[in-house]
């Protein structure tokens, strides 16, 4: 069972820039950003293959946002440019070893990180 621990949310002006960071442990073959206002349903993100490939990006992030990871610390990464209001969020990692994986269907996975408060306002 893999372990998920997001850290660098925080609050920023619209505009600027932050990177998120889900340092995981254990196997997984799928890794995705999500977030959730809350009260509001969870909101998938952003989602690629440990492996390479499988990127995907929702509508509302796409061309502003960026995943990726670092094999060698074993770390996942969102970097979210441009960042608007709407963007205020809960964000967090999730992961599964399998590849049905689909960021409109949080079901689809098993592990989940803790989560990490992003604030865009003025």
């Amino acid at each position: 069972q893999v372990q998920l621990v997001e850290s660098g949310g925080g609050s920023v002006q619209p505009g600027e820039s932050l990177r998120l960071s889900c340092t995981a442990s254990g196997y997984s073959y799928c890794m995705a950003w999500f977030r959730q206002v809350p009260g509001m349903e969870r909101e998938g993100v952003a989602r690629m293959f440990t492996g390479g490939g499988g990127e995907l990006y929702a509508d509302s992030v796409k061309g502003r946002f960026t995943i990726s990871q670092d094999h060698v610390k074993n770390t996942l990464y969102l970097q979210m440019n441009s960042l608007k209001p709407e963007d205020t969020a809960i964000y967090y990692c999730a992961a599964d070893f399998r590849d049905s994986c689909r960021i409109r269907f949080p079901s689809d996975f098993r592990s989940w990180g803790q989560g990490t408060q992003v604030t865009v306002s003025s």
